[in-house]
Order: structure tokens, then sequence, then C-alpha cells
């Protein structure tokens, strides 16, 4: 039996509850798996991007994709999409205490975003060079912040930063059934 309440105990707060615990029991289901998954795919490398808000109002998404391209990534799953506002505070939950918070879940959701999959021998690291620092001043000539990215809070571009958090946040996105 999937819920032991009676339909009178059924609110609109247990089933978020449900919902919330159902996508916690996939975050921690994916990284305890993690390990048997890179063992199987260790021809395969993957990370995950995110082209903010910002790149997508401004047009970017086709520059933005042909550079991913020229650097000889793979794209395994794309689309394009809008981040809720529980989206958003669930996918940035490590940084729920700093005093940025709300106005990055702000950001995140008020525009839509294009989540991938990325694939490439060393897809990790050699994808944050691509991307470049957090903050486009200090980024390197020719890399995509320094490109299109107006300042530290509007960057253009999310990239996963290690094999691990790849994983976990590519199956935030994407199903299994939606890589290629």
């Amino acid at each position: 039996m999937l819920c032991a309440l009676k339909p009178k105990e059924i609110n609109q707060t247990t089933i978020l509850v449900y919902s919330i615990n159902y996508r916690i029991f996939a975050r921690k289901f994916t990284k305890r798996f993690l390990v048997v998954i890179k063992k199987k795919n260790m021809a395969t490398n993957r990370t995950f991007t995110m082209l903010k808000p910002d790149a997508v109002e401004k047009g970017h998404i086709g520059a933005i994709l042909e550079k991913i391209n020229a650097s000889g990534f793979r794209i395994v799953a794309m689309k394009l999409t809008q981040m809720t506002k529980a989206d958003a505070q669930e996918f940035y939950a490590i940084h729920s205490e700093r005093p940025f918070f709300g106005e990055l879940v702000e950001y995140m959701t008020r525009g839509p975003i294009v989540a991938a999959i990325l694939e490439k021998d060393n897809a990790v690291e050699d994808f944050r060079a691509l991307i470049g620092a957090t903050n486009p001043a200090d980024a390197a000539e020719g890399t995509i912040r320094k490109l299109y990215a107006a300042s530290i809070g509007e960057n253009a571009v999310h990239g996963s930063d290690s094999d691990e958090n790849a994983a976990i946040e590519g199956a935030f996105h994407f199903s299994g059934r939606e890589m290629f």
C-alpha cells in the first residue's frame, strides 16, 4: 500500500510532502548507485549544464551550443524548460543559507532555461574550463562566461562541479528515457 492515510486525511500538504519525499529518495538513490553507474560506463563521462534565463533571454542559445559542440562535447539530452520556485529551491538547496539564495531562486524562475547532459572524456573538468570563472570579470578570454555573461549574478551558464553532482543534477532534470 502506497499510503496509509485515509482519504479524509489527504490534503494538499500531505501530497506535497509525499512528492518531496519521492524526490529526496530519487536523489539519494542516484547518489548511492553512482559508483555502480560509473563502473558500468567507464568509457563515457558526462556533465550537466544549464543555460540560465539571462542567456536564453538574450538569444545566446545557438552561439553557446555551437561553442559546446566545437569543444568536442556530444549532447545526450537537452530540453527547454521553466523551473518552478520549488524546483529552484531544491536544485540550489546547497545555497539555502547564503544571503543571495532568494535572489538566485527569483533569477532562475524568471524565464526558461536550457538543461543539457553533455558527454566527452574528462567532461566535468573540460566543461568547467570552457565556461570560465563564476565572475565573468575573472573569466579567461574566449570562455562562455567571458563572452555571454553580464555579471556574477547573471553568469549565463551552470556547469556541474563533480562527476557525482553531474549525475544528481542530470537526474533532477532528465529521466533515463530522455538520454540518447
